[in-house]
């Protein structure tokens, strides 16, 4: 059996849902009522030349395990089960003894530690059936950070053996909160993709909201009361620098990143309502982009630029819109039952995120960016603020349960809305946004 064709049908069974653009995936996956068969996948021992550096590579290892099962399209092997204990990625591995165990695939690589602290890593792919290589790689990681060489190591199998673009080279920024429920202390934080590494980049004096990552650079924009009032925040999370976008003298919502990073979008309070303006983040003028005695908040661009949906109750409740970028009232393409916000598009251009308030329950969505094809991927008590992985197929959402000692959870959900996971975080956490990839 050809590993190349072994997800062909997930990925024509995830673009008919939606009617997708999206180029041919290469591997054919049996589903049987919703139910995944996962691909056995063999992650041998990574080589290593010093006793210190196999303990690491062991966790490079772990890392790409994690990453791949957790999509739910792979089933790593247990190491136990090899034959073969010393493939290298030197030489090309005995397939028959990778066969008896029902391996499809198998990677192998080494890793080490150079003198100027930056980690060297190499792979192979192989194709056990076909006895073919799939893929093979050199790279450098520029930080003595060994848990990356496992997410980039897995974003190259996730894409060849998929046809898609991995998602595991990524950061999300969020909310962190502790302390009682009334007096919620939330700080700015940031965190790899899968929970690890986590990072606070504010110290909880001030409240914050709203984090959302450049599409374009590792910046991100936000609301913050540091100064007494609600202000809009550049950070580059890099540098640490910080300045304000500009001084406002009504409240400011949900700013968001336009797709070439250049610009932001929000909603400024006036009066009982609030519109939508655009800033050109180089010349700092602002524009308005709505006029109407309404709230039209929650602006998400289109990743060509040349749209924006949002959130409005300008005919009673909230549903939710698209306009040019340019601005104007716009058309609306919410049709189902219940009140939807929080819209956000997806990298891909073929969907667009919300959530939806109907019956008590919050439930996570998607749609195509005409109304049609409405799909619930999960539902609960309180879910909300959705955010796409770079690749378009998987979302993150926060959820909160019932109780006055309850707080959000970060979870994700793929586009089949079978598989969803919690993102585990030290205190609570809401508000996700992902990030682009990291450069190495």
């Amino acid at each position: 059996m050809n590993i190349r064709p072994l997800l062909r049908f997930l990925c024509a069974f995830l673009m008919g849902l939606f009617v997708s653009n999206a180029a041919v995936a290469q591997i054919d996956v049996e589903i049987t009522r919703g139910n995944i068969q996962a691909i056995p996948l063999a992650v041998a021992r990574f080589e290593a030349k010093t006793l210190d550096e196999q303990r690491y590579v062991q966790e490079v290892v772990q890392v790409i395990q994690a990453d791949l099962a957790g999509t739910g399209l792979f089933e790593p092997l247990d190491p136990a089960s090899f034959i073969d204990k010393g493939a290298s990625v030197l030489a090309v591995p005995k397939f028959s003894d990778w066969r008896l165990i029902k391996a499809q695939a198998l990677l192998v690589g080494k890793a080490e530690r150079l003198p100027d602290g930056r980690i060297k890593a190499q792979f192979r792919l192989w194709d056990v059936f076909s006895g073919k290589q799939l893929a093979g790689e050199q790279f450098f990681i520029k930080q003595n950070n060994w848990r990356r060489v496992g997410h980039v190591i897995a974003d190259t199998v996730y894409k060849r053996m998929t046809g898609e673009a991995g998602y595991f080279d990524t950061r999300v920024a969020f909310i962190d909160e502790t302390g009682p429920k009334k007096r919620r202390i939330k700080r700015l934080a940031i965190m790899d993709q899968d929970g690890h590494n986590i990072r606070y980049l504010t110290r909880g004096d001030h409240l914050v909201l709203t984090p959302r990552f450049s599409p374009r650079s590792q910046e991100i924009t936000y609301m913050s009361y540091e100064s007494g009032s609600p202000r809009v925040y550049l950070l580059n999370i890099e540098t640490g620098q910080k300045e304000v976008v500009g001084d406002f003298p009504t409240m400011t919502f949900a700013p968001r990143f336009s797709p070439d990073g250049q610009r932001i979008i929000m909603s400024l309070q006036q009066g009982p309502n609030a519109n939508i303006f655009m800033m050109d983040l180089r010349t700092r003028q602002t524009k308005s982009l709505t006029n109407s005695s309404s709230i039209n908040t929650a602006p998400s661009f289109s990743p060509d630029g040349k749209n924006i949906v949002f959130e409005t109750d300008r005919e009673g409740s909230k549903q939710l819109y698209v306009m040019s970028a340019n601005g104007g009232q716009g058309r609306r393409i919410s049709q189902g039952a219940g009140r939807y916000s929080t819209p956000v598009w997806s990298p891909r251009g073929d969907l667009i995120a919300f959530t939806k308030q109907q019956s008590g329950r919050f439930l996570i969505g998607v749609m195509r960016p005409d109304g049609t094809g409405e799909r619930i991927l999960t539902e609960g008590y309180h879910n909300e603020g959705p955010t796409w992985a770079p690749n378009g197929r998987v979302l993150m959402f926060f959820r909160e349960s019932r109780g006055e000692k309850s707080g959000p959870r970060i979870y994700s959900v793929d586009l089949t809305g079978y598989n969803e996971r919690r993102i585990l975080t030290p205190s609570w956490g809401s508000d996700p946004s992902w990030s682009p990839h990291v450069n190495k």
